[in-house]
C-alpha cells in the first residue's frame, strides 16, 4: 500500500527574470523535491503587489516567464501543482484571519521587514501590507498544511514566526487544524554575481535562465577573474575567483576544470582561454533549457496555471472549510 504523501508548499514573486543563481538556490531542489512529496509551486503574485503596486504592469508577463523557466529546469506539471496566488481565493482569507491573531510586535521584530525599508528606494514600503507579508506568507504554507518548507537559513525566522502563528490558532481553538512545518534547509554552493558582488537584478550581473548563446558568451567575457593578474603568465588566484566558482558549477568536465586551474595558479593559460571553456560549458548546460523552453507557448503555460489553480483549490478549500469550523460563531 503506498503512503499518503507530504506537502510541501514554495514559491516565488514574478518580478523580473530568472538566473542561474535561482536554479542553483531554488530550482534544482524543486526538481529534487517533487520525486518524494505533492508540492505546490506558486507564483506569488501578491508578495510581489506589495513592492509592485504603483507598477503593477510586469507582473503577470513575468508569471508566465517564470513558469517557462521552471518547466524547462524540470518541474513537471504532472507531478507539481503550479498556480497563481491570486487564483485561490482562500490565500487572503486564511492570512485575514491569522491577522486576527497576530500580535503587532511579531511583525515589527522582522529584521527582512527593517532591512527592505533601508534599501528599497524610490518605493513607498511602510505600508500595512508589506509589514503583514510575514502574515500572508503564513497564510501560504498553512493552507496547505505543508509538512516542511525549503528555505535558506536566513529564512529561518520567518518559518518560527508562521510556527507561532499556528500554534497560537491551534491552541486558541482548541484544535490541530494546522501542523507545524518543519525546515527543510538548501545547502548551495554560493553563486556571486558576474561582477564578483551578490547576484542581484539591480546590478545586472547575472546570467538569465532564458539567456541566448551570443548574450551568454557576451556576459562570460565580461566577467570579473583576478584583478591582481595583468598578463597570462602571472599566477592567478583560483579561490574566490568567478569564474572558476562557475566553473566548479556548471562545468561537468572534472578534468578540464582541474587542469585550468593547475594552469591558472602556475601562469600557464589566459583568462581568454578559461572563459571560453566556462562558455562552452555554460551553453552545454542551457542547450537543452533553452530548447524545451522554446516549445512552452504563452497559452500552454496559462493552462498549466488554470489546472493547478484548480488543484490547490481543492486543497485550500478544505483548509478553509476547517478554520471556518473553529470560526462557526462568526463566519457562515
Amino acid at each position: 500500500m503506498q503512503l499518503t504523501r507530504k506537502n510541501i508548499l514554495s514559491g516565488m514573486r514574478p518580478t523580473g527574470l530568472l538566473h542561474l543563481g535561482h536554479y542553483v538556490g531554488v530550482l534544482k531542489n524543486w526538481v529534487k523535491l517533487q520525486e518524494e512529496y505533492d508540492c505546490y509551486f506558486m507564483v506569488a503574485d501578491w508578495h510581489a503587489l506589495l513592492s509592485e503596486y504603483e507598477n503593477p504592469e510586469g507582473i503577470r508577463k513575468n508569471g508566465i516567464e517564470m513558469v517557462k523557466d521552471w518547466i524547462s529546469v524540470g518541474i513537471d506539471p504532472l507531478k507539481s501543482v503550479m498556480f497563481i496566488q491570486s487564483a485561490v481565493k482562500e490565500h487572503l482569507e486564511l492570512a485575514m484571519v491569522f491577522s486576527l491573531l497576530t500580535p503587532l510586535g511579531w511583525l515589527e521584530r522582522c529584521t527582512t521587514y527593517k532591512e527592505q525599508l533601508r534599501e528599497i528606494k524610490g518605493r513607498m514600503i511602510a505600508t500595512h501590507g508589506f509589514l503583514g507579508y510575514p502574515v500572508l506568507q503564513a497564510a501560504d504554507i498553512a493552507l496547505y498544511n505543508s509538512h516542511a518548507v525549503p528555505v535558506g537559513i536566513d529564512q529561518l525566522p520567518h518559518l518560527e514566526l508562521t510556527r507561532e502563528i499556528i500554534r497560537k490558532f491551534n491552541s486558541l481553538y482548541k484544535k490541530e487544524v494546522f501542523n507545524e512545518p518543519l525546515d527543510l534547509l538548501t545547502n548551495f554552493p554560493k553563486l556571486v554575481g558576474l561582477d564578483n558582488r551578490k547576484m542581484s537584478k539591480s546590478y545586472d550581473n547575472f546570467i538569465a535562465i532564458s539567456d541566448t548563446r551570443e548574450t551568454v558568451k557576451k556576459k562570460v567575457r565580461s566577467m570579473y577573474t583576478d584583478p591582481n593578474r595583468i598578463s597570462a603568465d602571472v599566477p592567478g588566484n583560483v579561490e574566490g575567483n568567478p569564474v572558476f566558482v562557475y566553473h566548479d558549477i556548471f562545468n561537468d568536465n572534472v578534468n578540464e576544470v582541474e587542469d585550468l586551474k593547475d594552469r591558472y595558479r602556475k601562469g600557464k593559460v589566459g583568462d581568454v582561454e578559461v572563459k571560453a571553456k566556462l562558455e562552452a560549458a555554460l551553453n552545454k548546460f542551457l542547450d537543452p533549457i533553452r530548447e524545451k523552453r522554446t516549445a512552452l507557448s504563452d497559452e500552454y503555460i496559462l493552462k498549466v496555471l488554470e489546472d493547478g489553480a484548480k488543484r490547490a483549490a481543492l486543497t485550500a478549500d478544505r483548509t478553509m472549510r476547517e478554520v471556518k469550523k473553529c470560526l462557526r460563531h462568526a463566519v457562515c
